[in-house]
């Protein structure tokens, strides 16, 4: 995309920054400028309307061409986002000659003084068009939505990374823990909010609003979202909670079966479904804080929990399995792929010891690229410190975790005087911590 010398750029700006300075006849002329430049295509009048918010314009001014800004950018196609991103990229660039300078006077002067223009010579002016765009009214959660499609494009070409890099690094500051707010969701919850929940929710899916009702509403089911001020109603992620008597190793149960359970009874709280709701907010840790304070509040709501643990999917176990050299998970993959198991219970008890061994490996052994564990469901709660507890199998007989799991689910042991511990070890070296039931599996 080409960032054209458009003779509206100033009739735009001049037409938004003339107010009540200019007389009736020079108003009215702005305002037919600002008409013919405002219909001009979508994709100049991005380019024009960021000219215009990295040049010196006010505030009110500012906040108006926001606005235009992201409003043309709503209107273009893939192939026009996708030029968009590639002017970030390219047109706004650190200067290097003004980098090497700013480094020359700090490095023959490391002070606080010259340590401060090189902070502002290396920082991309990306981030301070996505700052100025972030002015507009509601445009967070447009920024949000526009770094999904971002991401979308970088599949197709990682050059558009370090545009990713300037999202995630503001991002990681406008949504800082401070700033979010937990709320515990109910039936009482506004409409709007609950359809966000059906809708968002992708862990175990909800086929309504008795299927919702039956989640928020007995006496012991909880339900947390974390909620941000500069978007308003749109839930960033939740957590689902049952309370119940000892940790449970089936899901169905939880899901369908009619709940006649007391919190007061309860021994063990049970994170079942945990979805962060917004793609584009990618690396943007929210789990670990919800997580947190969850146990927090239950702790002090109801002391007789002693256990918090979860009962988790593991999406990723059946091409794992399939995946496989060894001719002992090849003979076993091809028998789950069958459906001679799911109602017999002489077969699965047969299998039974075998989907725990190679569970129990690719748990604690399985690792993608970067070193990590290769499930993103296990690297998500052991980096929040909890520990691998114990596999279950068959825990989930939908068809969707047969297709990814072949029914396998896991529970993670969140034990609060071991979870930063877990965490350091884990960050630091990688250590898996383990749970005596997985640890036993592994000693067979």
């Amino acid at each position: 995309m080409a960032r054209p010398k458009l003779a509206f750029l100033n009739d735009l700006a001049q037409a938004i920054m003339g107010g009540d300075r200019r007389e009736k006849t020079a108003r009215g002329s702005d305002e037919t400028a600002l008409r013919k430049a405002l219909a001009r295509p979508p994709a100049e009048r991005l380019v024009a309307a960021c000219e215009v918010l990295m040049g010196r314009i006010g505030d009110a001014a500012r906040v108006a061409v926001a606005e235009q800004a992201l409003a043309a950018y709503a209107e273009q196609d893939r192939d026009g986002k996708r030029q968009f991103f590639c002017l970030l990229r390219d047109g706004f660039n650190p200067d290097p000659d003004a980098i090497r300078s700013a480094f020359a006077a700090y490095d023959s002067d490391p002070t606080a003084d010259t340590l401060v223009p090189l902070f502002d010579a290396v920082e991309p002016p990306r981030q301070t068009l996505l700052r100025r765009l972030n002015t507009a009214p509601g445009a967070t959660l447009r920024l949000v939505s526009m770094r999904a499609e971002l991401l979308a494009e970088i599949r197709k070409d990682p050059t558009l990374a370090p545009v990713d890099n300037d999202f995630a690094h503001l991002f990681g500051s406008w949504f800082n823990r401070g700033f979010l707010r937990m709320e515990r969701i109910s039936w009482s919850t506004p409409a709007e909010v609950l359809e966000k929940i059906m809708r968002y929710e992708t862990v175990h899916p909800m086929t309504g609003w008795e299927d919702l009702r039956r989640r928020l509403d007995p006496a012991d089911r909880r339900f947390y979202a974390f909620f941000h001020p500069a978007t308003g109603n749109e839930p960033l992620i939740f957590v689902e909670v049952a309370l119940t008597r000892d940790t449970p190793d089936r899901i169905a149960p939880i899901l369908n079966a009619a709940s006649e359970g007391s919190a007061e009874d309860a021994d063990t709280a049970v994170f079942y479904s945990i979805n962060n709701t917004m793609r584009g907010l990618k690396g943007v840790s929210f789990g670990n804080f919800l997580i947190k304070q969850v146990v927090a509040e239950l702790s002090a709501e109801l002391p007789s929990l002693k256990t918090f643990v979860t009962l988790s999917p593991a999406p990723g176990f059946a091409a794992w399995l399939a995946g496989q050299d060894d001719p002992r998970a090849t003979a076993l993959a091809e028998r789950l792929r069958k459906d001679d198991w799911q109602d017999n219970p002489e077969r699965q008890a047969e299998l039974k010891p075998e989907v725990e061994a190679l569970a129990a490996s690719y748990f604690t052994a399985a690792k993608g690229r970067s070193g990590q564990p290769l499930d993103p469901v296990a690297r998500f709660h052991l980096g929040n410190g909890a520990s691998a507890w114990r596999v279950n199998w068959p825990a989930n007989l939908s068809p969707g975790a047969l297709d990814s799991a072949h029914g396998l689910m896991i529970n993670y042991l969140y034990e609060p005087g071991a979870i930063e511990a877990q965490h350091e070890a884990f960050v630091r070296a990688g250590t898996i911590a383990t749970g005596k039931p997985l640890a036993a599996i592994l000693a067979r």
